[in-house]
């Protein structure tokens, strides 16, 4: 498995796949059990990057969204990912939608939810204290050290170099940020399809990263009225960065500071 180094107690990998970078910091010792189930890993994110991709024409999504093939001839995590996306669109009142543009495009909700399997796949493994970071979508478990919480910069939009904020998590958590800053103005608008800049930012805060990415996606799109739906929304918080530099957060997001 190429770039992937132990250290000290732990075990870390770096892995390009579905046009992102994947990254693992495994802090527990690196049982063979653990190498195992990282490379399990791994498999796992190059089988979600063929069956979902939208740029790739072999695709299960692409061949399902030409009409090619039906539900039932895809693998069942079509159906599980189209599941959570029907409930994520329920939850937001339809502004997470998987057909943005007129074609079925799940990529809101996918890379959260293959980095949370990929956490799973540690943890049946015996990986208690773990950070996958999926683009910038992270899933953390446990500890990196006893007594020390994880500590997740998120990045300014505005400010290249810059931080907005310190994430720290003191139990398990996922982090999840939808924005301009790498890749424009990506986020379109369910109702006519236009891309969204009310905010330049937005960053959410929960228990699983499948949602919290899902729910990111949504409040981008909601525009000016994500802060009370975020408010809503129970065991998340949020942090807003509007394009003139100005901020909001949900009221509990003070809880996960660092």
């Amino acid at each position: 498995m190429p770039d992937t180094a132990s250290t000290v107690g732990g075990l870390r990998h770096v892995e390009h796949v579905m046009g992102t970078v994947f990254t693992f910091d495994i802090r527990d010792e690196p049982t063979l059990a653990i190498h195992r189930a990282l490379s399990q890993a791994v498999r796992h994110l190059h089988r979600v990057d063929a069956v979902f991709s939208t740029y790739r024409s072999d695709s299960h999504i692409s061949r399902l969204d030409r009409g090619d093939i039906r539900l039932a001839d895809c693998p069942p995590e079509v159906g599980e990912v189209l599941s959570l996306c029907a409930r994520a669109t329920h939850d937001s009142d339809g502004y997470f939608s998987i057909v943005p543009a007129g074609h079925l495009d799940p990529s809101g909700l996918v890379k959260g939810w293959a980095a949370e399997t990929a956490s799973h796949i540690l943890l049946d493994a015996g990986a208690r204290h773990t950070c996958v970071n999926g683009g910038g979508d992270i899933q953390l478990r446990g500890r990196p050290a006893a007594g020390a919480p994880w500590r997740i910069g998120i990045a300014h939009p505005l400010r290249p170099g810059e931080l907005a904020t310190v994430i720290a998590a003191h139990h398990d958590l996922a982090v999840a940020t939808s924005g301009t800053a790498e890749r424009g103005a990506h986020v379109l608008a369910p109702r006519d399809g236009t891309p969204v800049t009310t905010l330049a930012s937005l960053t959410v805060v929960g228990p699983r990263l499948t949602m919290a990415d899902a729910y990111a996606t949504a409040a981008f799109a909601r525009g000016e009225d994500a802060r009370d739906w975020l408010e809503s929304l129970p065991d998340h918080e949020a942090l807003a960065i509007l394009p003139d530099g100005r901020q909001w957060r949900t009221s509990g997001f003070h809880r996960h500071g660092s």
